[in-house]
């Protein structure tokens, strides 16, 4: 069974806090199921966004897994703000959550692709 979008927002972000990071949720979207994007700020200043891995990407037995993939990575935050503004126009429902830490990684399971 799957946990709800809001459960794992709560869950990541006080994760984070508890291994010494900072997260903060920028966007609610729907409680139940709204998609969950991620924004990884860098010491540099420099962004890196993950957002809902497709799919095709679960196997068998992972259906209430979520996962992510990396959309940006090493981006300004113009360029964030520009892909999230036309996700939030396909999905208006979706959540952002945006973290520092030394590797968001460690609390979400990445699909690295083939």
């Amino acid at each position: 069974m799957r946990v709800t979008t809001e459960f794992f927002a709560a869950a990541l972000t006080r994760r984070i806090f508890a291994d010494g990071g900072f997260a903060a949720v920028e966007r609610k979207g729907a409680p139940e199921a709204g998609a969950l994007f991620l924004k990884e700020r860098h010491r540099d200043g420099s962004v890196t966004l993950y957002g809902p891995a497709p799919q095709a990407v679960f196997e068998a037995g992972e259906a209430g897994d979520r996962r992510f993939e990396k959309r940006l990575s090493g981006a300004g935050p113009e360029d964030v703000d520009a892909l999230v503004a036309r996700e939030l126009r396909f999905d208006p429902d979706l959540w952002l959550i945006e973290a520092e830490t030394d590797d968001l990684t460690r609390y979400i399971a990445v699909d690295e692709g083939e």
